[in-house]
């Protein structure tokens, strides 16, 4: 059976959407591979992230990453200094570009750092509200509602899970792990399917020692694919990142993965893994990242 790679994209910021969003489509179109694109539709407040600078790991992630150059200093001052842009509204085209390319596209959030900051204290209502924001414009947009999901930072709670069975999206993608699953929280069962990503992000990688080496921008590459070792492997990349600096590493990714004989599939397609069986979510601790993430247990 041929290996599968389902590039998964994270749409965080504005400058990641306004400028990443078409780059990415480009070298997509230039490869004639498909993607999935998860937007956050509403404001960028990029710049409250500093509030994260006392989470244990965090600032070496900054600087590990040359978080500065890599996200521009408007960016960083969104919500701050700067106000709070919005991000898709008024700039419709990369959005639909994406549709007209016969991307998949889902959405992410409306605020990406309200999501990954706060989750854990917002009531249903809120996350409903917040999601239901996200869900209008996508459909106002696009002419017809978006069927996946996938949550900032991995972030979930029992919360948020039952808003999404509320909202009846097709598939999430909240979890990091291994394979397609049912997720199970705190002893109840949830619907839709759960999607994970199953490899290390490039924030994650670069300057990590992982496999007893540093991982840099010449080796990340090899990294990757040294690891996609399901029949059916998800890479979570964004368009701040791999989207800008780092698009030359995402296109030798994808070259290098075609040589090896890689099919490049649509997330959506996770829903056809056979032999799906429930998982427990938990939160749990991932290399290169601060803070915890929802996770799949075995």
């Amino acid at each position: 059976m041929t290996k599968k790679i389902a590039i998964k994209i994270d749409v965080d910021t504005k400058r990641g959407y306004d400028v990443g969003v078409p780059r990415m489509l480009d070298v997509f179109k230039q490869e004639n591979i498909k993607a999935s694109f998860f937007f956050s539709m509403g404001t960028d407040n990029s710049g409250k992230a500093i509030r994260r600078i006392f989470r244990k790991g965090f600032l070496a992630k900054m600087l590990r990453t040359k978080a500065p150059s890599t996200y521009g200093f408007k960016t960083m001052m969104y919500g701050t200094l700067l106000p709070a842009p919005h991000i898709v509204e008024p700039n419709p085209a990369p959005f639909l570009r994406a549709i007209k390319e016969n991307h998949e596209c889902g959405i992410h959030c409306w605020d990406h750092v309200y999501w990954q900051d706060k989750l854990p204290y917002l009531s249903e209502e809120t996350i409903r509200n917040e999601l239901t924001k996200a869900i209008n414009l996508f459909e106002k947009l696009a002419g017809f509602k978006a069927k996946a999901c996938a949550a900032p930072g991995w972030q979930v709670t029992p919360r948020s899970l039952k808003v999404q069975q509320e909202l009846g999206f097709s598939y999430c993608s909240d979890v990091r792990g291994y394979y397609p699953f049912y997720p199970v929280m705190n002893g109840k069962k949830y619907l839709p399917l759960q999607i994970p990503g199953t490899l290390l992000t490039m924030d994650e990688c670069l300057g990590s020692t992982l496999d007893g080496k540093e991982i840099t921008e010449e080796n990340i590459v090899d990294y990757w694919l040294s690891h996609c070792d399901q029949d059916f492997n998800v890479l979570t990349i964004h368009s701040e990142m791999e989207g800008l600096k780092q698009l030359p590493i995402l296109q030798t990714f994808i070259k290098k993965a075609k040589k090896l004989g890689y099919e490049f599939i649509k997330l959506e397609e996770g829903k056809n893994v056979p032999n799906i069986k429930e998982c427990e979510v938990y939160h749990g601790y991932l290399p290169g990242r601060a803070g915890t993430v929802a996770r799949q247990g075995k």
